[in-house]
């Protein structure tokens, strides 16, 4: 599989107090690779360096070290090549609210210099069913279509790489399933999609391979199955039939906290506690079992495990 983008011991440093000599770290020797036809999620708490990486990818802001090659061309030697690689949907919605989706679609591919038989706006506004909306002005168009919009506008070059940056802040629960259901759909053509998001289910649900970054250095990078397979605790629900809650519940590497009368939640160590051990536990203590329900953990759990944040 071809890799779409190659980052190799990328730093930057932010020079804060030129007279006292006060740097920042902003990016700390980041190495990563994300492949063609990928959903790579890029996660991290604020101030982790996410907007840092994806400014240099964009080429506003200039790397202190390291390699980056996007769709085979070399940052430093091509930028030109690289920029027109990338199409980068911003979180910020900004649109010229007097202008039409078709009208914007076309500047923008003038701006790339695609002459006008090239450009293909019309296909681009039915990817993202904004089709019957070609003519309407901008301003007039609701949330999750201006979003779309912002989609459109960066796949004008037809760049083989869009970056999504937090593309669902402040947009409702339909809206966002739309969106996704628009960002599948470009993949599926072929399109790489590198996606900063907060939402970490969101992730969880769409990315193929997540990095997580902490305080400008990467502290994960693997497979969604492989990072929620880090989570080291599990957490059941029991359900019981009413019990005394002054019963006392103790057993190694378990921590049982009773709810109510009749519920009992139970947090164990996977690889040191057997799930049948438990329910002979309950079954000691004359505990009748009416309904278990089992949480496996989601991927917040690794990010909080590994950023401590």
């Amino acid at each position: 599989m071809k890799t779409a983008l190659s980052v190799e011991n990328l730093s930057k440093v932010y020079l804060r107090d030129k007279k006292k000599n006060i740097k920042i770290n902003a990016l700390n020797n980041i190495t990563l690779e994300v492949k063609q036809g990928e959903i790579f999620g890029l996660l991290g708490p604020n101030g982790a360096g996410k907007t840092t990486f994806l400014s240099i990818l964009g080429g506003t802001v200039i790397k202190t070290s390291g390699k980056v090659i996007v769709w085979g061309f070399d940052l430093e030697k091509n930028p030109r090549q690289v920029r027109a690689s990338i199409g980068i949907v911003p979180q910020e919605v900004n649109l010229d609210a007097f202008f039409s989706p078709k009208k914007l679609l076309d500047l923008q591919a003038g701006l790339y210099g695609i002459k006008n038989n090239q450009r293909i706006t019309d296909t681009i506004l039915k990817l993202v069913s904004l089709h019957e909306q070609a003519e309407s002005y901008s301003r007039n168009l609701s949330g999750g279509m201006k979003r779309r919009l912002l989609i459109a506008k960066a796949m004008v070059h037809q760049p083989p790489i869009l970056i999504l940056d937090e593309p669902t802040a402040g947009v409702d629960v339909e809206l966002r399933k739309n969106l996704w259901e628009n960002v599948k759909k470009l993949n599926k053509i072929g399109v790489t999609i590198i996606l900063t998001t907060h939402y970490l289910f969101e992730a969880q649900e769409m990315c193929d391979r997540i990095a997580i970054i902490n305080n400008g250095n990467l502290v994960a990078l693997d497979t969604t199955k492989k990072l929620l397979e880090r989570i080291k605790t599990k957490k059941i629900i029991f359900k019981l039939k009413e019990f005394n809650t002054n019963l006392i519940l103790e057993l190694p590497n378990v921590k049982f906290l009773i709810e109510s009368n009749n519920k009992i939640s139970v947090n164990y160590e996977k690889e040191s506690v057997n799930f049948e051990l438990l329910i002979n536990y309950l079954k000691e203590k004359n505990l009748k079992i009416l309904d278990i329900s089992i949480d496996e953990g989601d991927l917040e759990d690794v990010f909080i495990q590994l950023t401590k944040n």
